[in-house]
């Protein structure tokens, strides 16, 4: 049996609002014969049901085994033929696609002054937009008609077509050069996370400096610059320059308030430019601007100009709670913010479709650091176990490591003692084999391996010692990020202070609030 997870056709049903169901029917409907349609009738059974069964299928009688496929395969298509005439759907790109089929059909019929007619009208709207690939196609196209429709009456013609094409391919391979560029620091950022070593830095560095391409920067159009500041923030974030990253995530979102059209072509860039400056602001502990960018980016969403869909909601939900998140441990409200585990919650639950695993481990991860904060030690491991348990996770192994750490503290807050000696072994070993055991967490866990030789008056005298020991490497280029995963230097001043936690984080806060 096919898994309901893993079936394309009944995920894309389930996918559907009310709207676009009724739209569907409406589609197959406008011509009578379709009615009684088996694509329509398993499409009505797909509907309905709770979780994929073939077996049911195919005891309904809509089909034999040997047609499921095929019709299973033409359902899918005529739904996607459905959504793209939704109103919803018809974005800029859509809109200059359908005109270049449009001209490509009027081509086809010998229609030459119509094609370029509506061709030159799509061409101007696509470069206006940034649309520069198919830009491209449209001179493409343009070129293959002037050749057998010549227009007297403009000699130049043919000149302009290949200038056109030249500057238009130029501007296509720096954009893909900067593209390429990005993707592989952002793969580089969610493999391994930050650099570890002088050796790291260096292969990042060099990596970077002979893959970024030569530009002007006053030659740059809008889509160039997006990337070439994704690739600068993707670089600074590796090397853990933060205050580079705040630079290159401001450019980012200035961009767009800039070319506020751009907003609504392309939601998805404009969402994560915002979450990663709200990121950097984060770790340069910019708290005022931090919260001044968070109001202004949830007025945008919530702005009915801005584009709804699955896509756009599952992020906005993504970025707003992980960052109202962050906002509470800016300021140590832990308490403030433990409303927030049920939103997040029933939205893991609701968007499950769009949002990958790294994605919901990671928020699982803030929600343990959250209860922590709280000195609720049970329902920060509750959190953890699922990260720990979970084997299918391939990315971000730094954020494996510090779960371990994190739920091995969280044990000895508890008083959970009976299992500490068997989590500190696994998390040793797991450190070894990621290699990713670095000072702070060779320091951790030396001492919570000694907790049980420690006399009770001299336990603060430990923590002391630990606190001591560990603050050598706040502001380390590679042990620093150890702290940003995990406020150890503030659980132990809780320690040695006899206050919670929390409220050592809203000292803290207080000082440094700018």
């Amino acid at each position: 049996m096919t898994n309901a997870h893993k079936d394309a056709l009944f995920v894309l049903v389930k996918s559907l609002s009310k709207s676009e169901k009724r739209q569907f029917k409406l589609y197959v409907g406008r011509l009578g014969v379709n009615t009684d349609a088996k694509f329509l009738a398993l499409f009505n059974l797909l509907d309905k049901m709770r979780k994929y069964d073939e077996r049911q299928i195919l005891d309904s009688g809509i089909v034999k085994k040997s047609q499921l496929s095929n019709l299973k395969a033409h359902l899918y298509k005529q739904i996607l033929v459905s959504l793209r005439l939704n109103p919803v759907n018809q974005n800029v790109r859509i809109q200059i696609r359908e005109q270049l089929d449009f001209a490509t059909i009027l081509y086809q019929k010998g229609l030459y002054k119509q094609s370029l007619k509506i061709l030159e009208k799509a061409k101007s709207f696509a470069i206006e937009n940034e649309e520069k690939n198919v830009a491209y196609e449209i001179v493409e196209l343009e070129k293959v008609i002037e050749t057998q429709y010549i227009t007297r009456s403009i000699p130049d013609r043919a000149d302009e077509l290949a200038i056109e094409a030249k500057e238009l391919s130029a501007q296509n391979v720096m954009t893909s050069k900067l593209s390429n560029l990005s993707l592989q620091l952002y793969g580089m950022m969610l493999k391994v996370g930050y650099v570890r070593s002088d050796e790291d830095l260096q292969k990042v560095k060099s990596y970077f400096d002979e893959h970024l391409p030569k530009y002007d920067i006053e030659k740059l159009g809008f889509r160039e610059k997006l990337w070439l500041y994704k690739a600068h923030l993707w670089y600074s974030l590796l090397i853990q320059d933060f205050l580079s990253a705040y630079k290159y995530a401001s450019k980012w979102v200035d961009l767009f308030y800039d070319n506020k059209h751009m907003i609504p072509l392309n939601p998805v860039f404009f969402l994560k430019g915002n979450h990663y400056l709200l990121e950097s602001l984060f770790f340069v502990k910019y708290a005022s601007q931090f919260r001044e960018t968070l109001e202004r980016l949830e007025n945008q969403v919530q702005d009915p100009k801005f584009p709804k869909n699955d896509n756009i909601s599952s992020l906005a939900f993504l970025y707003i709670n992980t960052n109202k998140l962050n906002l509470h441990f800016l300021e140590g409200t832990f308490d403030k913010g433990i409303y927030l585990v049920n939103i997040i919650e029933y939205g893991i639950k609701k968007h499950r479709q769009q949002i990958d695993e790294h994605h919901v481990m990671l928020l699982y991860y803030k929600i343990a650091c959250l209860y922590f904060g709280n000195g609720d030690n049970k329902n920060c491991i509750a959190y953890l176990k699922k990260i720990i348990s979970n084997k299918k996770l391939k990315m971000r192994e730094d954020l494996m490591c510090f779960a371990r750490v994190l739920s091995l503290v969280a044990h000895y807050e508890a008083g959970m003692d009976y299992h500490l000696e068997v989590q500190l072994k696994s998390t040793y070993k797991f450190l070894l084999k990621m290699n990713d055991l670095h000072e702070v967490q060779k320091e951790m866990i030396k001492f919570l391996r000694n907790l049980g030789n420690i006399y009770p008056t001299d336990l603060k005298g430990e923590f002391q010692k630990l606190y001591n020991e560990l603050k050598k490497y706040e502001n380390h280029p590679y042990e620093k990020r150890a702290f940003l995963y995990l406020d150890i230097l503030s659980w132990l001043e809780s320690h040695l202070q006899n206050k919670p936690v929390g409220q050592i984080i809203r000292e803290k806060a207080l000082a440094i609030t700018r």
